[in-house]
Parts: C-alpha cells; sequence; structure tokens
C-alpha cells in the first residue's frame, strides 16, 4: 500500500504590488493611503501579513520586507509612549528595512513623525477602516488568490455529488465523453481539456476552467458544445476543489487491476497528494455508473467508512474464528465416532427395502410390451 507525502506548502508563485493590493475589488476593506506614493509598486511575495512590534522597539530580527506589515493599536499606543525624538528615531528605523507597505488598522491616525519616515523611505502606508482582526482576515483572502501557486493539466472536472473528479487519461480514450455522460446524470462540468489548478492552505487543491473554454466540452464528431446553453446554469460550476484523480486506462487483459480496493495511490498536485483511481475503459462498461460509484465510495472513505478494510477484517475474523474451532479438542461436533476406538469405522446399515403393494386387479405378463403401458381399466379377457 503506497501512500503520498505532502510538504508545508509550495512556495508563493507570484507577487502583487502594494498598490495593486490596496485597489483589488475582492477587497472586503478600504484602505486610505496616507504616504509613500512613490512605492506603490513595491511587490508583496508573502500571502500571510506580519504583526511585529519589537520592530519598533529596534529589534529587527525576523522582519520579512515582502510582507504586509500591520500596526494595531498596541503599536500605536508604544509610539505615543515615546518622546519626539524617540519617535523619529523608531519610525525611521522600521522604514529603512524597505518593507512593501505598512498598514495601520482601526482607522487611527499614524503619528507625524510615522508618516514623514514612511514618506522620506518611499514605503506606502495605508490606513485600514477596521480592526486589526478583520484588515488581517481581509488580506489574507486576497493574497491567497493572487498569490496562490498553479498550474494547468489536461484532463476534465466534473463535481459529481459534491466530489470533485479528475479525469486524466491519454488523448481520445474518452474523458468528455464520461464527463458529458455525467452531465446527463445531473452532475456539473468544471472544466474541460485544461484544468486551471492552484493551491491553497493547508493544502487544498482547486480546479477551474480556462477562460476560453469556459462551459465548453469537445466531443469528437459532435464538435464543441456549450454545456450551459445545453442544459442550463446548474450544469456547470466555476470551481471546484479535486478530492480524488480518476486515470482511464485501455483495457488490457494482461494487466492487474486493484480487485480489493486495498492498494493506495496518490497523485501529487502543487506538492500535495489526491487519492488516484485507476479504471480500464473497454466497450460495455458503464462508466457514467462508475464514476458515480466512486464518488459516493469517496462521500464513503470522508465519513470514515473503509469498505475494501472492513471486508478483508470481516474475513480474518471468520478465518481466525474456524481455526479456533478445529484445533479445538473439546469440542463434540468434531469427534470420530465411537467405533474409531476399534480401529475400524462401521459403514451405516442400509435401510431395509420398501415391500410394494400388490395391484387391486392381477396384471398378466405382458414382457413384449413396454413397460410404460398402464391399463386404466381391467382387460376383459382377464375377467
Amino acid at each position: 500500500m503506497s501512500t503520498g507525502t505532502t510538504s508545508s506548502g509550495p512556495l508563493p508563485r507570484g507577487e502583487i504590488s502594494a498598490g495593486a493590493l490596496a485597489s483589488d475589488g475582492e477587497l472586503a476593506i478600504e484602505l486610505r493611503r496616507v504616504a509613500g506614493e512613490s512605492g506603490l509598486a513595491r511587490p508583496i511575495r508573502h500571502p500571510r501579513v506580519q504583526k511585529s512590534g519589537l520592530a519598533l522597539a529596534g529589534h529587527y530580527y525576523g522582519v520579512v520586507p515582502t510582507r504586509v506589515q500591520v500596526l494595531g493599536e498596541t503599536e500605536l499606543s508604544f509610539l505615543e509612549a515615546m518622546n519626539g525624538e524617540q519617535r523619529s528615531l523608531s519610525s525611521r528605523g522600521f522604514f529603512s528595512l524597505g518593507l512593501s507597505c505598512a498598514v495601520v488598522t482601526s482607522n487611527h491616525e499614524p503619528p507625524r513623525a510615522l508618516v514623514a519616515a514612511a514618506e522620506a523611505s518611499g514605503t506606502p502606508l495605508f490606513v485600514s477602516n477596521a480592526r486589526s482582526s478583520r484588515t488581517i482576515n481581509a488580506i489574507h483572502a486576497v493574497l491567497d488568490d493572487r498569490l496562490a501557486p498553479q498550474t494547468s493539466l489536461h484532463g476534465v472536472l466534473v463535481d459529481v455529488f459534491g466530489i470533485g473528479v479528475l479525469l486524466m487519461g491519454k488523448s481520445g480514450i474518452g474523458k468528455s465523453e464520461c464527463a458529458l455522460e455525467l452531465v446527463l446524470r445531473g452532475h456539473r462540468l468544471v472544466a474541460d481539456d485544461v484544468v486551471q489548478v492552484d493551491w491553497r492552505p493547508p493544502g487544498s487543491i482547486f480546479g477551474s476552467p480556462a477562460d476560453l473554454l469556459r462551459h465548453h466540452i469537445e466531443v469528437r464528431g459532435l464538435g464543441v458544445l456549450n454545456i450551459k446553453a445545453l442544459f442550463g446554469v446548474t450544469s456547470v460550476r466555476e470551481r471546484k476543489r479535486i478530492d480524488v484523480v480518476v486515470r482511464l486506462t485501455e483495457w488490457d487483459e494482461h494487466a492487474e487491476y486493484d480487485r480489493l480496493g486495498l492498494d493506495e495511490k496518490f497523485f501529487e498536485i502543487l506538492g500535495s497528494p489526491i487519492r488516484e483511481l485507476t479504471v480500464p475503459v473497454r466497450p460495455g462498461r458503464d462508466m457514467g455508473a462508475i464514476l458515480e460509484i466512486a464518488a459516493r465510495n469517496e462521500l464513503l472513505r470522508k465519513a470514515g467508512t473503509n469498505s475494501p478494510l472492513e471486508f478483508m477484517g470481516r474475513l480474518e475474523q471468520q478465518l481466525v474464528t474456524r481455526a479456533a474451532i478445529e484445533n479445538d479438542p473439546a469440542d463434540p461436533v468434531f469427534q470420530p465416532p465411537a467405533a474409531a476406538s476399534s480401529g475400524r469405522i462401521d459403514s451405516p446399515e442400509p435401510p431395509p427395502a420398501r415391500t410394494p403393494f400388490p395391484p387391486p386387479w392381477p396384471v398378466s405378463d405382458r414382457s413384449g410390451e413396454s413397460s410404460a403401458w398402464i391399463p386404466a381399466v381391467r382387460p376383459k379377457g382377464d375377467e
């Protein structure tokens, strides 16, 4: 049984500028710039913010310049407790680190020394209209999406009973036809041919369609079909987490396939292992029903029910119980007969032969006739 391993998470794929973060339409808070207009193009490369109050005290160890620095009520109260010269020295030291940007929360007006130091270093300084917790959550939500590691895969992604099933296999094996059959059964298409996948903490993989192929599927002989136009908005989905990978292969009589479901295989996407099933394809197999059962079984596994392991457990228990009974000398069921002590076993006597009842009339000898001839009435010649 092979298992996959997962790392702590892949590194962020790209970057976003401080100005783009502040003006992002998905940001659930408002960021008002108060200084550092010249540094709006500074890159942010880490999806998590940093709240390092010790940096204002001159302890700069662990400060990551490419992370968003958040200054809350605790940090501002620390600055306000200083005199003017100390406040200016602390602010200049903090912004001399080449930070991407800094955000003051709770709509507090930052100290004049802090604004002056940010402007002098060209570091964007924003003021959030929300408290620290909400500000951090909103920034994380945007950065997780903008900095998520991404890649593309050749396959078909379908939502089956809420389970994201990624169909993979060589071109022409029947992935799109299987997806079309599942749509006819009431399931939802996510992406066909090209699946854009991205990683989200703590290790989930999500798939979405390419912009050009969104809501479309290509079937040989029919061409490109618009699934949303054919079956309605309930037949498509814009995004889905990938829960299981089904690899379609051509049927090979000499190949060995998993018969019990005990072999665990994983397909790694962006450092995260996803359970992989290998399903052979041949004429006559109802692939739609097989994929539905695969999704239902995955739902059972997520609920804590592993049918192959339970079956093997019952089988082993039965074998152990039978072996214990056969090896128990006190069990009267398996005791030899009494005649075994004399060295022989007498076979039981056959039952006595049954005597047939005589017929109500004498039967003449008709040896030359068939034995199947039975008269219905008494012959007159025998009276």
